[in-house]
């Protein structure tokens, strides 16, 4: 996720932001769960790998109004 971004405005706005840090870094780790899960290395019942999609998505789609909202803001 922003890996089109500049590494260093979103190192930024997760300084300026404690709400955007918490919840990328929350992103990231869901991510990894599921990824891992896919791959057969975290055993994971569907319901359960389903539930985690879905966080993964919701805290993607606030992080990026997150985004949006901040390069608004300074552009």
């Amino acid at each position: 996720m922003f890996e089109n971004q500049q590494r260093e405005d979103v190192e930024a706005l997760m300084k300026a932001n404690s709400e955007f840090r918490r919840l990328y870094q929350h992103h990231q780790e869901l991510d990894s769960k599921v990824r891992d899960a896919e791959l057969g290395v975290l055993p994971m019942d569907d319901i359960t790998l389903s539930t985690m999609k879905r966080e993964k998505l919701r805290a993607k789609d606030r992080l990026l109004k997150m985004w949006e909202l901040h390069r608004g803001r300074t552009h």
